[in-house]
């Protein structure tokens, strides 16, 4: 497990809106190819600039898939850049990238 940032329970706590994106391991490309589905990844922003509030990543390979969203808080990106760069195939990170698609609006997921 990894996370920076506010979690659901706090922005609601302090009244701050927010749009969330999650996304599960399970329709992940390189999970499913390494049998390791469990988990997933959600991304919390801002719904009128896209700021990220909150990245949370339950599953394989948090440590690295964490320091990207780290980077994304640190420089005050919006959701759409993080959408925006490019992802390697199949690789964990492309969970994030979901993630930060659901979150503004932008994808979605049939499971």
């Amino acid at each position: 497990m990894a996370s920076i940032g506010k979690t659901e329970e706090e922005l609601k706590a302090e009244g701050v809106s927010y749009q969330s994106g999650k996304f599960p391991y399970s329709a992940s490309a390189r999970a499913r190819a390494s049998m390791d589905t469990d988990g997933f990844v959600k991304v919390l922003i801002d719904p009128l600039y896209g700021e990220v509030l909150g990245v949370h990543i339950i599953g394989p390979r948090v440590a690295d898939v964490i320091a990207q969203a780290v980077v994304s808080m640190e420089f005050e990106v919006t959701a759409e850049d993080m959408y925006r760069i490019s992802y390697a195939h199949p690789t964990y990170a492309e969970a994030l990238k979901d993630a930060y698609l659901i979150a503004a609006g932008q994808g979605a997921i049939n499971i």
